[in-house]
């Protein structure tokens, strides 16, 4: 693998570790399967690229995308907590009503950004080429995202969230509003994965509409790595092995790739996904199983 390749696997990494920490939140925190992650994703990406090219600023772009997703994510929120939806269903029904606002925001299939300037444009001139100057600029988000999300998690109202998630009728019974505790959360987790659309459109010069297929697993896929290379117990460490494993997992998915021994091609990244993410759920349970019978021994 070259090192263009390197970098480029490092850079979509960081960019998906965005929507790894928002699948955090809700999966694990909020304990609530929200797919409407690959709806928000090409929606943060649309609207950003749309106001871009329409010459707004990229930094306003970029917040009102966010602010875009966290609408998506509260929409979920509302047909599963206050009418009573299936939580998997109602995240479906607002995902597939995204692919059509998403056609309505850009007015067309994809819209073009190479020409424009992005958040990322004032890192291009730190005397570093810009291969390294894209991921170095999403890291700055990535961290600045973890540390604000670690510091929220371990605030009262993170800590009444993560009660939420861990058991719904003692939090009710302390007082906690559960519904806008699922509402704040699954919000803040569509708002990052928005943000990582934004940035993946900034950083590759375009929006589609399509870009968001497939983005649950990834995010899940991440989660799952980080959380298999990240033993901790603190929510920082949770959301440093979230980052890690979407790095190493973007760098996995590189390297089967680019290996002409095993003869694969891109138009077979799902199929290379789909293993991936199966050999990161079944490796754990046959270590605990072997570890398990060993003590039994």
């Amino acid at each position: 693998m070259s090192q263009i390749a390197l970098l480029g696997a490092v850079e979509l990494g960081l960019v998906y570790a965005l929507v790894a920490l928002g699948i955090y939140l809700s999966f694990r925190v909020l304990d609530f399967p929200d797919l409407t992650v690959d709806g928000s994703f090409p929606l943060g990406a649309a609207v950003a690229a749309t106001l871009i090219v329409s010459g707004h600023d990229p930094w306003l772009a970029t917040a009102l995308a966010v602010i875009a997703g966290a609408a998506s994510g509260v929409l979920t929120a509302v047909l599963a907590v206050r009418f009573g939806i299936l939580h998997l269903l109602a995240s479906i029904l607002t995902m597939i009503a995204l692919y059509s606002v998403t056609l309505r925001v850009m007015g067309r299939p994809n819209v073009a950004i190479l020409t424009q300037d992005t958040v990322l444009t004032p890192f291009y001139g730190i005397g570093v080429t810009d291969a390294v100057a894209r991921p170095l600029a999403v890291g700055i988000f990535v961290v600045a995202a973890a540390l604000l999300v670690a510091a929220f998690l371990e605030s009262g109202v993170g800590l009444a969230m993560r009660a939420t998630g861990a058991n719904p009728r003692m939090a009710r019974a302390q007082g906690v509003p559960t519904g806008l505790m699922v509402g704040a959360g699954i919000a803040i987790s569509n708002g990052l994965v928005a943000l990582g659309g934004a940035l993946f459109a900034q950083a590759n010069g375009f929006a589609d509409v399509t870009a968001g297929v497939g983005t649950i697993v990834v995010g899940l896929a991440a989660v799952i790595v980080g959380e298999t290379v990240v033993r901790t117990r603190s929510i920082l460490g949770a959301l440093i092995g979230c980052v890690v494993g979407s790095i190493l997992y973007r760098i996995a998915v590189q390297l089967a790739l680019s290996a002409d021994a095993v003869g694969l091609q891109a138009s077979d990244l799902n199929l290379v996904t789909a293993v991936l993410v199966a050999a990161a759920l079944v490796l754990p349970r046959i270590r605990r199983r072997r570890s398990a019978g060993r003590a039994a021994a």
